[in-house]
């Protein structure tokens, strides 16, 4: 049984840093894309940014270039998101999400087969 668990997430204030996790089990993800993306109460879930386990090339969000960094370790089964100099509208669960078929996308859910739970993540002054 596949399952992705977040962790992390935290209240920091505006320009703050937090690493998220995502460990899985029930799979190897050296061979997937592992997205995150984040939701907040009344809008739709973004996506954020992407690995592919297999070659280690990511792609970002437009708002979180130069900001976030998402990264891999096939040894440990885990990927992070390093998310640096954080802003208030980086407030909201964020989900991490494993795609068995390879794409030229990052945000579109319906490619992602496996989601976690979430971790918040609050930033507020």
């Amino acid at each position: 049984q596949v399952q992705l668990m977040e962790s992390g997430g935290d209240s920091v204030q505006p320009g703050g840093s937090l690493r998220l996790s995502c460990a899985a089990s029930g799979v190897a993800l050296e061979h997937y894309d592992i997205g995150w993306f984040r939701q907040v109460p009344g809008k739709e879930r973004e996506g954020v940014s992407k690995i592919s386990m297999s070659d280690g090339s990511t792609m970002y969000a437009d708002s979180v270039k130069g900001r976030f960094t998402i990264s891999g370790d096939n040894s440990r089964n885990s990927v992070y998101l390093q998310m640096n100099s954080l802003k208030l509208e980086d407030t909201g669960v964020y989900y991490c999400a494993l795609g068995t078929r390879p794409t030229r996308t990052y945000g579109l859910q319906a490619n992602y087969d496996y989601w976690g739970r979430g971790t918040q993540v609050t930033v507020s002054s």
